[in-house]
Formats: C-alpha cells, sequence, structure tokens
C-alpha cells in the first residue's frame, strides 16, 4: 500500500527546497511512499515579488537560509532574477505534470533550477525546457500553459490550500501529523511510522 506525504509549498520559497531534500532522504529506501506536491503561491499577482538587491533577501538568507541549508549540507544559492518570478505560470505547469504522471520529477526540476542554476522560472521558454528535463513533451506543455483547464485545476489547488489554512511554506502532512517548516529526516521518518501504525 501506497503512503503519502502532502507538501504545500512555492517555487521561490528556500526552505522549500530544504524540506524537499529531507524528505528524499528519509525515503531514498521507500518505494512505498509518494510525494504529493501542493501549490501555495506566496505573492500571487498583484502583489509584487520580492528583488534580491533590496536589504529584505540578503538578510534573511545570511541569516537563516545558509545556515540552515549548510548544516543539512543542501547546496543553493540566493537567485538574482530580479524581481523574483511568479509562480502561476510554473504552477499551471504543474498540474499538466501531475496529468501526465511526471509531477514530482517536474517539481524537482524547477525547485532546482531556480535555487541552484539561477534560472528565470517565470520564463515560458526557460519552463518548457525543465519541462522536456523532466521527461514532459515541451510543445504539448508549452500549450498546457495557455489551456484554461490548468488555470482552473491550478485554481482549485489554491482554494485547497486556503480551505487547509496553510498560511507557511513548506507544510507538510503525514497521516493526520502536520509539520509546519523544514521537518528533519527523522522527523519524516517518525511521522511515517505513526502513520502506519494508525
Amino acid at each position: 500500500m501506497i503512503a503519502q506525504i502532502h507538501v504545500w509549498s512555492d517555487y521561490v520559497c528556500p526552505f522549500c527546497l530544504i524540506a524537499d531534500e529531507m524528505i528524499e532522504r528519509a525515503i531514498t529506501d521507500r518505494p512505498d511512499i509518494e510525494v504529493v506536491h501542493h501549490a501555495h503561491e506566496l505573492r500571487p499577482r498583484p502583489t509584487p515579488t520580492l528583488r534580491p538587491e533590496d536589504p529584505y533577501l540578503p538578510d534573511i538568507w545570511d541569516r537563516a537560509v545558509y545556515p540552515m541549508a549548510r548544516h543539512h549540507q543542501v547546496p543553493m544559492r540566493l537567485p538574482t532574477i530580479s524581481p523574483q518570478p511568479y509562480t502561476e505560470l510554473a504552477f499551471k505547469g504543474a498540474q499538466y505534470a501531475a496529468e501526465q504522471g511526471r509531477a514530482h520529477a517536474y517539481h524537482r526540476r524547477v525547485m532546482t533550477a531556480f535555487f541552484r542554476e539561477d534560472l528565470d522560472i517565470g520564463d515560458r521558454a526557460v519552463l518548457a525546457r525543465l519541462a522536456e528535463e523532466a521527461g514532459l513533451d515541451p510543445a504539448a506543455y508549452a500549450a498546457a500553459l495557455d489551456d484554461q483547464e490548468y488555470a482552473e485545476r491550478h485554481r482549485q489547488a489554491l482554494a485547497e490550500s486556503a480551505r487547509m489554512n496553510i498560511t507557511v511554506v513548506p507544510t507538510i502532512v503525514i497521516g493526520t501529523r502536520r509539520i509546519n517548516g523544514v521537518a528533519t529526516e527523522g522527523v519524516i521518518r517518525r511521522a511515517l511510522q505513526e502513520a502506519a501504525a494508525a
């Protein structure tokens, strides 16, 4: 029986990449675990996105992101794209990727592209290339970005996030346990054990 880890995240949240890495390590020998990714836009349109040349991002990275990333040995760096991209388009693509059975590969590719390769994940051409690298047909993916069906699915995903009262990303749900923020490998494994015993 496949057990699930549900994760609410945003592609421009550095703590979400760290959480992803912790989950990957915790389930490396667990083919019976499925990770299900859910959308939560930190700054949906028309809210302005952040700029790396302003004081906030370098400060939070120096005080919190880099120390946590080093502690958990997760390579990443503050992206230089300014302003930071909106993630609505990438999330629409995620709906298409899920339909094609490539949701996890797509999620990982988009997340690492932003925080390890400094790629603009708000750019359609960049997203199509990443989708292809995640095993998707780039032309079909590009068409999906303009398909209202996937836009509606994304709206429904955001509505679900609101119903779940998601206010922090990452938020990780395993069984009945809800973890706000990054969870260590040990915490994830224990939550999986508790869920299996319930």
